[in-house]
């Protein structure tokens, strides 16, 4: 399989390359164009009940798509997300990756969804009581609104409620203010997440609910 991400970092797309015999799954709605030797099957997300668990707590689609190349040549699929911003991939090799909901694009044969309990202050932010996770081996794509910042965290490190795309598991998100009581409020930051510990994260340039606060005023 050969990939390849164009149209960086405003419009990101993926372009796949898939051999005889080779298959990719993706978010429902992902698919832009495909070869007309790739056959498309529809399925539940690791099971109805997993499914509707990722529809219902996860916040993400009750489907997935899997695009297989059933013929003899080389063929394509083109992928991308509802929003614009950039993507990225992260190769997996046994290790898990939680991702916010709605970041997910698509993933190779060898990584599995699930979801996990995210806590309270998760719902504080805004981010929901559960996180989508990746875990196996192979590559998973996701996008943000906005470009993407991939970033080591080692000890502590501040990062705003709606940046935060995806982080690995080990570390500890606590939120809290960002500031006093009245800097927060006044200052327009509110809450943040404090990150702890040792591990990777992954931040996104610009907010969609940042956006949706500056045009409700405009359209109302």
């Amino acid at each position: 399989m050969k990939t390849e991400i164009r149209y960086k970092p405003a419009f990101a797309t993926i372009f796949v390359t898939l051999g005889p015999g080779e298959k990719i799954t993706a978010e429902a709605s992902a698919m832009v164009s495909m070869s007309t030797g790739i056959e498309m099957t529809t399925q539940f997300s690791g099971g109805v009940l997993s499914a509707l668990l990722r529809r219902l707590l996860g916040g993400e689609s009750l489907f997935l798509n899997t695009f297989a190349n059933l013929s003899s040549a080389p063929q394509q699929v083109v992928l991308t997300q509802s929003t614009p911003g950039d993507i990225m991939f992260i190769n997996l090799q046994g290790n898990q990756l939680c991702l916010q909901p709605g970041a997910y694009i698509a993933h190779e044969p060898g990584v599995n969804l699930s979801i996990r309990w995210a806590g309270f202050a998760s719902w504080i932010s805004g981010e929901g009581l559960f996180k989508q996770v990746v875990s196996g081996n192979g590559r998973v794509f996701f996008g943000s609104y906005g470009g993407l910042t991939e970033k080591t965290v080692v000890g502590e490190y501040v990062v705003d409620t709606n940046h935060l795309v995806a982080y690995e598991p080990q570390l500890n998100l606590q939120v809290g203010l960002s500031s006093s009581l009245f800097g927060s409020f006044f200052s327009g930051e509110g809450l943040v997440n404090r990150i702890m510990g040792n591990g990777k994260i992954v931040l996104q340039s610009r907010s969609m609910d940042s956006l949706v606060k500056f045009l409700y005023p405009k359209v109302r």
